[in-house]
């Protein structure tokens, strides 16, 4: 093991701990379930920036997508530039108007927010459901990147990294609840800007300066250099699905959506646009271009998955390699925290609680379970990662778009669709769910397109069809006229 680059990351690991410490005294100060799950929604806007884009940068951001880069070129630094405005997008579409009625209503899941609106509790269901499955693909995507990351950098096997990394996980997010989560999300934030021009200076001073990084390059395959990328694989229909699936999409996210109902107030969601904007674009340009540019430094890697970590200990002294090491740490963290704490809330809140509503006051129980659901989810999970794929980036993509095969619809168009009804809802769901799994299992693109596209297409049209034979809830649209 490498002493000196695990010592940062083990003071990394204590402070992440010292802030779940004071979530956890903080949160006695609230009700159970709204500071735990929402954090009393008391962000302001640096915090729901950083919290909102440490969610969505994840293993696939700092590890998968750095990975592809590498394979494919520069032409992939181009493609994941298409995520910059999902923070304007989120926030922008649903974010003032999921607040106001989130509070109207008291919701702390989004699926509070699905049946005020749609009033059905079969829609609930199915929504709870779609959501743990995903979520449980999506998670163990990123405990994969987290062992291989201790594996390759600090020399850690990947048995153990996997078991230290899901322990830190656990300990943090079943104690410190949502306002840890979101406390460390904005100390990571910081150290993934920090990290990223540590490592990319680093590469490029590592392969000669830009002009010979290039050349480098031209060298090895010239269509590394080129927008199509090795094997053209960026053409334009996949160009417009990634387009979709990790920005426009990104609106239907569950962990993102409820990240929306948790700010403070007007000020906040503005600033938080304008920040999480700017650190996207930087974490993106930078982690993407920084695994491009390895290919001059490292140009047989046989996974591609491993450029970023393996980079860190090449280009970077080893204190230096061990500060980095905690960036894609924290990302990685962020985004684990986020989906276990939304999915804790899924069992507890819609399934639990709406099957036995009297329970709602009894905090003791509510807090052991969310606490056990928790740490189970991550046995789960940790014996979902013991035997990894090559590129984690196309299972991420994958939970993705099952998330907004099902979600993006019922959410936007019921916030913005008077007529919008549950018959309409459940259509699009199902439709969208069913067509996603199809498409996605037998790997099958229609006209070129992800699969998300065509899901997202026919679950519209399910919806709207959907919708003529159902009866329309008024009461919430009403509400927040």
């Amino acid at each position: 093991m490498e002493i000196e680059v695990l010592l940062p990351l083990i003071g990394y690991l204590l402070l992440v701990g010292a802030l779940s410490v004071y979530a956890m005294r903080k949160r006695r100060q609230g009700s159970f379930l709204n500071e735990y799950f929402l954090g009393g929604r008391s962000m302001g806007g640096f915090v729901l920036a950083m919290t909102l884009t440490t969610t969505y940068i994840s293993a696939s951001s700092f590890i998968g997508g750095p990975g592809a880069a590498y394979k494919y070129g520069l032409g992939w630094v181009l493609l994941a530039m298409v995520q910059v405005p999902a923070v304007w997008l989120s926030l922008g579409v649903i974010g003032k108007k999921f607040a106001i009625l989130a509070r109207r209503y008291n919701a702390v899941t989004l699926n509070d927010m699905l049946y005020a609106r749609y009033r059905s509790q079969l829609l609930v269901w199915l929504a709870s459901l779609s959501l743990l499955v995903a979520f449980i693909g999506a998670m163990t995507v990123q405990f994969i990147g987290g062992a291989r990351l201790l594996e390759t950098a600090a020399g850690i096997p990947y048995d153990v990294g996997l078991l230290i990394f899901g322990v830190t996980i656990a300990i943090y997010t079943a104690f410190g609840g949502f306002r840890a989560s979101v406390l460390n999300d904005a100390m990571q934030g910081m150290v993934m800007l920090a990290g990223t021009f540590l490592l990319l200076f680093a590469v490029i001073h590592a392969a000669g300066g830009m002009h010979a990084a290039v050349d480098k390059l031209q060298q090895i395959d010239p269509r590394l250099l080129e927008p199509q990328g090795v094997d053209n694989i960026i053409n334009p229909a996949f160009l417009s699905s990634f387009a979709i699936l990790v920005c426009f999409g990104v609106v239907g996210l569950p962990h993102t959506a409820v990240r929306c109902i948790s700010y403070k107030d007007s000020k906040a969601v503005h600033r938080g646009i304008i920040i999480g904007t700017i650190v996207v674009m930087i974490l993106m340009f930078g982690m993407h271009l920084a695994g491009a540019l390895g290919r001059a430094v490292l140009p047989d890697l046989k996974i591609p998955d491993q450029v970023i970590p393996t980079l860190m200990i090449t280009v970077l002294p080893p204190f230096a390699a061990g500060i980095f090491l905690a960036a894609p740490m924290a990302s990685i963290m962020s985004t684990i925290n986020a989906k276990l704490l939304q999915s804790s809330a899924t069992i507890v809140k819609d399934l639990y609680l709406r099957a036995r509503p009297q329970q709602m006051d009894n905090e003791p129980l509510l807090k052991r379970m969310s606490g056990i659901i928790t740490l189970l989810l991550v046995v789960l999970l940790l014996l979902a990662a013991r035997h990894p794929p090559d590129m984690i980036i196309w299972l991420n993509l994958l939970a993705f778009g099952g998330l907004e095969a099902v979600f993006l619809w019922p959410l936007v168009l019921g916030l913005y669709w008077e007529k919008a009804n549950a018959t309409g809802a459940l259509s699009g769901m199902i439709i969208g769910a069913v067509v996603y799994t199809l498409l996605a299992s037998f790997n099958l693109q229609l006209l070129g397109f992800h699969p998300i596209v065509p899901a997202l297409l026919l679950s519209l049209i399910a919806f709207v069809i959907g919708n003529l034979f159902g009866r329309t809830t008024e009461m919430l649209y009403e509400g927040s006229r």
